[in-house]
């Protein structure tokens, strides 16, 4: 069992940055961070492939948010610059544990971000 702890939420004003961390007690595969706002379903935001050199992130953070991994350090951080209100939500750290599954069966306890107008 992987352990994924998150870290790096916040407050902020609009048009600020942060840089979320995901650090993993042991390897993972597949990445991803998603994004719950209240009242809203869990959304996808970013994933990142085993290596690291393949990245996809969601339409609404395009140019905005960078996902990213440092395998040395079984960390995937998730760069939000340009933030906006509607960014708010608790974010959460997710990951597969093999090639071939389909769910992501790790997930870690998600830390808030606030962005204020």
């Amino acid at each position: 069992q992987v352990q994924l702890v998150e870290s790096g939420g916040g407050l902020v004003q609009a048009g600020g940055s942060l840089r979320l961390s995901c650090a993993a007690s042991g390897r993972t595969f597949r990445v991803g961070w998603f994004r719950q706002a209240p009242g809203k379903e869990r959304e996808l935001v970013a994933t990142v492939s085993p290596s690291g050199t393949s990245t996809d992130v969601a339409e609404f953070v395009k140019g905005r948010f960078t996902i990213s991994r440092d395998n040395a350090k079984n960390t995937v951080y998730l760069q939000m610059n340009s933030l906006k209100p509607e960014d708010t939500a608790v974010y959460y750290c997710a990951a597969k544990s093999s090639l071939v599954r389909e769910s992501y069966n790790y997930w870690g306890q998600g830390t808030r971000v606030t962005v204020s107008s």
